[in-house]
């Protein structure tokens, strides 16, 4: 295995590679304002942990674990993008590509699939993502191999990554990775540990959702290793979350069955209900489109 020297230009710290920066701040529990802070426009290889690695580029960020027998790889982010995470996996090892796994089918985390299929991997997504590649192609977005409806486990070089399925959430077909190195949860999208949901939720039903976050959440791992935001963060980011949107439906629920859906007083009650939350990133911006998509969800069950 050879190791990043200084002068790779996509490095993201001067070093080589470098480990989780500040990763006691990071590591500390919710609400961590550690987590709203972390610098995001960052581009390049952080090992994790000896053997696992993210790569990050244009506010995205995948994982990949080298195994001894080659390497498993997730979302390639792009076709530009692609090329790079690849040339900077070949910086830390000159280990086979065997495995590239989506996260989920939304192409500004998947798109570039086909640069890791030349370099020999097979790629892999749960099940349902087929579908939508089929009704909507996209030319850079190359349909897995191997799929699986529920859990599947890669196993390579020694080495286990879980595939974690929870039902639809953020799209029906987003995984969560967990590998045997460390006590780590690769989450894409449904938590951002520090912020606030996108402000329309997009692609998410909430009812789905939130059973989705209460399922992760009672799952026995230590940190997340975020696909955006922060890199590394406290199990608890994934409470937040499941708090934020749990809270949000019962306050909005509560407007409703007091005959109320919409209006100041309904806004004003509403957002009243959220005041625990409005240190998360982006608060002041999302949160009125997320009380909308909660309105809009007790409207019209959607």
């Amino acid at each position: 295995m050879t190791r990043l020297v200084c002068a790779l230009s996509i490095l993201l710290f001067s070093s080589a590679l470098a480990e989780v920066p500040d990763r006691a701040e990071l590591m500390k529990p919710a609400p961590n304002p550690a987590w709203a802070a972390y610098p995001l426009d960052k581009t390049g290889v952080v090992e994790i942990e000896p053997g696992l690695y993210t790569y990050e580029a244009r506010f995205i960020r995948a994982m990949f674990m080298v195994t001894g027998d080659g390497v498993i790889a997730t979302d390639p982010i792009s076709p530009e993008i692609a090329e790079q995470y690849l040339a900077a996996i070949r910086e830390v090892t000159d280990e086979p590509i065997k495995y590239l796994v989506y996260s989920h089918y939304h192409w500004d985390h998947i798109s570039g699939g086909q640069v890791f299929k030349d370099a020999g991997a097979q790629i892999v997504a749960q099940e349902n993502c087929v579908a939508h590649m089929r009704e909507v192609p996209n030319p850079d977005v190359v349909p897995p191999d191997i799929t699986f409806s529920d859990n599947y486990t890669l196993e390579l070089g020694g080495h286990k990554l879980d595939l974690v399925y929870l039902g639809p959430s953020h799209s029906d077909c987003l995984i969560f990775m967990r590998p045997d190195i460390g006590d780590y949860m690769f989450i894409v999208d449904i938590v951002t540990p520090g912020g606030t949901p996108g402000s329309n939720m997009a692609d998410s039903q909430p009812h789905t959702y939130l059973k989705a976050l209460e399922a992760l959440d009672a799952l026995p791992f230590e940190a997340v290793i975020s696909g955006h935001g922060p890199i590394l963060a406290h199990h608890s980011a994934v409470t937040e979350r499941r708090r934020y949107l749990e809270t949000l439906m019962a306050a909005v629920k509560a407007e409703f069955e007091a005959g109320r859906r919409t209006g100041p007083e309904f806004d004003a009650n509403v957002r009243a209900k959220l005041e625990d939350f409005e240190h998360l990133s982006n608060f002041e911006a999302w949160a009125p489109g997320n009380i909308e998509r909660i309105r809009t969800f007790y409207t019209i069950g959607w």
